[in-house]
């Protein structure tokens, strides 16, 4: 907290006015940054860090003759790196002249690229794949076609949504055609082209809303096959019918059999809705890494860290060096100071991210520690009936920390135990009461939920009212619409639409 004196001018009077204003310095606001940043992203944020900072070294880049520093390992308590390095500067002396003229003082690739084994040189193999767009225009070549029909094929082909759709108005595209390409076309010349895109694999392609999505899939199939054409028609004509599974309407209005039945929302079923995910590139996925690990050792507890959250870092030997070294130069010019300057700044940002990395990684312990003390029963049994109701403010003020910090950790932050990986998030919940008095967590409540849902009779599923008194059995003396939001937090549809023939 800084104090800070304000004067003010009114009129011709003068008066002083105090005010507490909350400033964070650059290094809080670095360990904020770094806080956020989860396990899987860390390695990333260090090499961006490495590439943009000189003086700051990452050990196990170097290579293995490389001779040991002795500032391979930054003191603990922070020392002042301001030591005195002797006048023989040998191989490592820095000329600053030398320094001023190189324009490429941003240049540091060479740290990566200098180690002669095979190991070091692997790198990843990235499949190559084509993306959707890409696919689509591949079709697009092959067919035979005007140059204006190619233009309006490329622009409808341009205006799909990432689902595979044209929500574009036909006329808008018009409009971009004669505008930005100086094509004039009618709407029944992008009618027609559209035709043949949506003739293009994957099957309901450039659809414009989910009926002709799912009504271009079907009629690819066989439509001399009566179960695809009843499937054409309840899609074309009973779509609405068909989403609120008003089975018995459906039946009447179609004429099918309940057995038809089954065999028409079982093909309906089989459609992909979303036809443009099914050709994503997959390295759109993000891969989990778990910042934490729990053991059990015989009904013991053991936390530890995943080991890349601790990289092994160092502030540059040879900056620390070249600063001492004209820091104690007799005479200093313009260019001299400039060089001091610039070196001094490099080494307080090195120093500044190797306490922010050291300040993370005991932030992240001493977190997910206080979570695990909390909540030790349900580690041990993965029983989540043993979750203690558990908010952000009862872990911050077991740490002495801000309810800010521990909700940074809890957000992105992932820990994986004997029965599976989780976001620290999901052990906060909400406490209610019991008839008796005990207060509960809510996920024991939507646990009990899930399990009755999961057991229901699916042609007969039971309503929120029902769940309702199954609770109140159980002594959970809950609301209807508690039950009901409940449910909608787990994605569960209400009862009609969890109906099964």
């Amino acid at each position: 907290m800084t104090t800070i004196r304000i004067q003010t001018l009114n009129m011709l009077k003068q008066h002083l006015q105090q005010k507490l204003l909350q400033k964070l310095s650059p290094q809080q606001i670095q360990f904020i940054k770094l806080l956020q940043v989860p396990t899987v992203a860390l390695d990333t944020r260090i090499k961006e860090e490495l590439e943009d900072n000189p003086a700051l070294e990452d050990p196990s880049l170097m290579t293995a003759d490389e001779p040991k520093s002795e500032y391979d390992d930054l003191n603990e308590d922070g020392d002042d790196y301001n030591q005195d390095s002797g006048d023989d500067m040998g191989s490592d002396e820095f000329n600053v002249e030398d320094y001023l003229q190189d324009d490429n003082t941003n240049d540091y690739s060479t740290s990566y690229n200098n180690g002669d084994d095979d190991e070091d040189k692997k790198e990843t193999p990235i499949a190559i794949e084509s993306t959707f767009f890409e696919s689509l225009q591949e079709q697009l070549d092959l067919v035979p076609l005007s140059d204006t029909d190619f233009i309006v094929g490329k622009q409808i082909i341009g205006s799909l949504d990432d689902d595979g759709y044209l929500r574009r108005p036909i006329t808008s595209m018009i409009d971009d055609l004669a505008f930005s390409q100086n094509v004039m076309v009618e709407e029944e010349d992008v009618l027609e082209m559209l035709k043949v895109i949506q003739s293009f694999d994957p099957p309901g392609i450039a659809a414009r809303d989910l009926q002709e999505c799912l009504s271009l899939q079907l009629k690819r199939k066989d439509t001399n096959n009566p179960i695809i054409k009843k499937a054409i028609a309840i899609v074309e004509h009973h779509l609405d019918e068909f989403t609120r599974k008003h089975y018995d309407k459906l039946e009447k209005s179609v004429g099918l059999t309940s057995e038809e039945l089954k065999e028409v929302v079982a093909e309906i079923l089989r459609l992909n809705p979303k036809p443009g995910d099914s050709n994503q590139v997959t390295t759109k996925q993000l891969q989990i890494i778990p910042d934490f690990h729990i053991s059990n050792n015989d009904g013991v507890l053991i936390l530890t860290l995943n080991s890349k959250n601790a990289p092994e870092l160092r502030v540059s030997r040879s900056y620390m060096d070249m600063f001492d070294h004209y820091d104690k130069a007799a005479q200093k010019d313009k260019k001299m100071k400039e060089a001091v300057q610039f070196v001094k700044q490099k080494l307080d940002s090195a120093k500044w991210f190797i306490d922010a990395i050291k300040q993370r990684q005991q932030t992240l312990l001493k977190t997910m520690n206080a979570i695990m003390q909390y909540q030790y029963e349900y580690f041990l049994t993965a029983d989540e009936r043993k979750m203690r109701p558990m908010i952000l403010k009862d872990i911050a003020d077991k740490i002495g920390m801000d309810i800010s910090t521990v909700s940074r950790v809890a957000n992105s932050k992932y820990v994986q135990t004997e029965f599976g990986t989780f976001l620290l998030k999901s052990f906060f919940s909400e406490a209610i009461q019991t008839e008796t008095g005990e207060e509960v967590s809510n996920k024991e409540v939507k646990k009990i939920l899930e399990d009755c849902i999961g057991n229901e009779d699916k042609r007969r599923p039971l309503a929120d009212e029902k769940l309702t008194e199954i609770l109140k059995e159980r002594g959970y003396n809950i609301a209807r619409r508690t039950v009901a939001k409940y449910r909608e937090q787990m994605n569960i549809p209400v009862a009609r639409l969890r109906k099964e023939l």
